[in-house]
């Protein structure tokens, strides 16, 4: 298994549709005892959250795990004023220089689309 992400900034590879994710976000995790969190903003996400479980090296980010909010909630505020929720499942891969990526798999559930992204850590300069 991956080590924790507890503490790690990560960031997209390559940019999304517009209004989407892309390299100017920030994703901060937080990792307790199988339990994994985030907060991420920056480009044209002014706020989002994901919570969700982890496996061995899979997350599993649910916008379900926050029921009793009316449904599915929105995990994500756009530049625009819209907001979107999903799903996400990632897979956490050490990378050769210490550094980890994750490989993600989302569906919106909010509105249409689907697809895969990368994250991975930043380092201090």
């Amino acid at each position: 298994m991956a080590r924790s992400l507890d503490g790690l900034v990560l960031a997209p590879v390559a940019d999304q549709a517009p209004g989407q994710v892309g390299t100017r976000t920030r994703f901060t995790y937080h990792e307790d005892d199988g339990r994994i969190w985030a907060e991420y903003a920056g480009g044209d996400v002014v706020r989002g959250h994901l919570v969700g479980t982890r496996d061995g090296d899979t997350l599993d980010f649910l916008p379900h795990s926050l029921k009793g909010m009316g449904g599915a909630p929105s995990v994500q505020l756009k530049q625009d004023g819209t907001t979107a929720g999903g799903h996400c499942v990632s897979t956490v891969v050490d990378l050769p220089d210490g550094r980890v990526r994750l490989d993600e798999r989302w569906a919106w559930e909010s509105q249409e689309g689907s697809g895969t992204s990368t994250v991975e850590e930043l380092t201090l300069s």
